[in-house]
């Protein structure tokens, strides 16, 4: 039996899929099992999965029967997942060859750890222009600032998932899926780290407006609220809470200056 399941939402990235995968087959550690779930695409990722789940039989693959979000989507390929751990990867990203071996070997010998994670290269069709830091085991206040995990990179312990029923499905988590469950598990008891060393590349777009909607910064600030309260945070740290919001209404001549400062 396969060590790690690779859980992959798929969905309308049928031009990226096959570099995201090759990535996967370039691993120095290979004792893994991918599942792959389509979530209702409209173009022809769905095809180009199939014909790699024909190629290789380490390849579960399966469809939701609609669009139904990417936390949905996780939780449909958790259902297949008999392994100990558990690795994300998306559809139009890359893994450094090195990704698995590094968090699996760390896990191993860290066993008062459930997530491993690290941080990501940012890149384009113009090539790397930001590379993320991170190092450590962030603790509970660190939370309130923001995720304290990139979502895509990490590895988790299964066990650590099966304690928390997986990724909670509704519309007020929709794009914070991995900043709730990150939250679940620190509040089973489940702690995590981060590797300070880059080992995922994440297609992104420098400008990254259209992913500034009210509703994500809404999702983003409920989150916020639940860690604030459940983790009994100093009751200053509350204007975090409001941080999403206040960004939302922000113009964006504004915001993309900010952004752009950001990545400068």
């Amino acid at each position: 039996m396969a060590r790690i399941s690779v859980l992959m939402g798929i969905y309308n990235c049928a031009a990226t899929l096959p570099e995201a995968l090759d990535s996967l087959y370039s691993q120095t550690y290979l004792d893994f099992k991918i599942i792959l779930c389509d979530d209702g695409s409209t173009d022809n990722t769905y095809d180009i999965a199939k014909s790699y789940a024909e190629k290789h039989d380490n390849i579960v693959l399966v469809k939701n029967s609609r669009n139904m979000g990417l936390n949905y989507t996780l939780n449909h390929c958790l259902e297949f997942a008999d392994t100990e751990y558990c690795a994300r990867m998306d559809g139009d990203d890359i893994s450094l060859p090195t990704r698995f071996e590094i968090e699996y070997n760390f896990l191993e010998s860290h066993p008062k750890y459930a997530i491993v994670s690290t941080p990501m290269s940012y890149f384009d069709e113009n090539g790397v222009f930001r590379v993320g830091e991170a190092d450590g085991e962030p603790n509970k206040r660190d939370f309130i600032k923001g995720t304290p995990f990139c979502h895509a990179p990490c590895m988790v312990r299964k066990e650590a998932y099966e304690a928390v029923g997986g990724y909670s499905v509704s519309d007020l988590l929709l794009r914070v899926e991995d900043y709730h469950l990150w939250y679940k598990m620190y509040l089973k008891g489940f702690r995590g780290y981060r590797i300070n060393q880059p080992l995922y590349m994440m297609r992104d777009d420098r400008n990254a407006i259209h992913r500034r909607s009210f509703r994500n910064r809404r999702n983003e600030a409920f989150v916020k609220f639940l860690i604030w309260k459940d983790f009994k945070l100093p009751f200053f740290d509350l204007i975090y809470c409001f941080r999403p919001l206040l960004l939302a209404v922000l113009p964006s001549s504004w915001y993309s200056y900010l952004h752009k400062k950001k990545f400068s």
